[in-house]
């Protein structure tokens, strides 16, 4: 037997005693796919198209939605732009305390959000710590405002920007940023050149979850600024107001757009392999 063939056989024989294994990991993921899946198709099947139409047409429900996407991606790109490179520091840095920072990172994702909305109302409300001197200085104000949305947004949202992207720069071989500054590249060529690009997938990733985070805050938001109305806000006022049917059509409409916008994002983040530095 040529020993291609003895390669092929070996991988045959490993595949089918690992089998088992597959088979199991598969089905316990179906159990966790379907719990997530089916409620969300038990919603968007007990709306008809008439009504989620007649929601579309409300003007105040789609400004909710824009508001919500925008102030996400306000979100977003301020995550991106303070996080990754505290995620460097920290991917990168040996220092008292380091783990102290981690922790610090992670501790919005632990906090329950409406606490999260009365920390951040203490400091930037009206008569918070930096809320009434911004105010007075810059004319710069948190509460019924887009700055109060995106405030609440990015305190919930930003972890995942930073861990993502800490993981996706731990990943990359110091050796070659080493390389690279023996062939005279500066710090800063280098970590535009080779350590970014390397680590983009992982980045994208972090800030697509944060903008997905961002357009799914509620309790946040409603206690720091509530006004202008957020997708998840306006949702839970006409359940208040009218009921189910209005609030589930709404739903469903988020539903769609999110769902088409964050398939198209994920396609974006495992686009083609970062290149190659030669």
């Amino acid at each position: 037997m040529s020993q291609s063939s003895a390669q092929r056989q070996s991988s045959r024989n490993a595949y089918s005693h690992s089998g088992g294994l597959y088979l199991l990991c598969w089905f316990v993921g179906c159990i966790l796919l379907a719990f997530l899946v089916v409620p969300l198709v038990a919603l968007a099947l007990s709306e008809s198209g008439r009504s989620i139409a007649n929601v579309a047409r409300m003007g105040d429900v789609r400004d909710a939605i824009a508001l919500s996407f925008v102030a996400a991606f306000l979100s977003a790109a301020l995550a991106t732009l303070v996080g990754v490179p505290l995620a460097y520091g920290l991917a990168r840095a040996a220092f008292p305390g380091k783990g102290i920072i981690a922790a610090l990172v992670d501790l919005p994702l632990a906090v329950p959000h409406t606490v999260a909305g009365i920390a951040l109302l203490l400091v930037l409300g009206r008569h918070g710590v930096l809320g009434e001197p911004l105010q007075e200085l810059v004319g710069l104000k948190f509460w019924s405002t887009l700055a109060g949305v995106v405030a609440a947004m990015l305190f919930v949202s930003a972890p995942y920007t930073v861990n993502a992207a800490r993981i996706g720069f731990e990943a990359v071989d110091p050796r070659l940023e080493k390389i690279a500054r023996t062939l005279g590249l500066g710090p800063w060529r280098t970590f535009a050149r080779i350590t970014l690009p390397l680590a983009r997938r992982s980045i994208l990733t972090g800030v697509t979850l944060t903008y997905a985070r961002s357009i799914s805050e509620f309790g946040a938001v409603v206690i720091l600024a509530y006004y202008p109305m957020t997708a998840p806000v306006k949702i839970y006022e006409l359940f208040l107001q009218f009921g189910l049917d209005q609030a589930a059509s709404a739903s469903v409409l988020l539903l769609a757009v999110s769902l088409t916008l964050f398939l198209i994002l994920r396609a974006v983040s495992r686009g083609a392999p970062p290149r190659e530095n030669r």
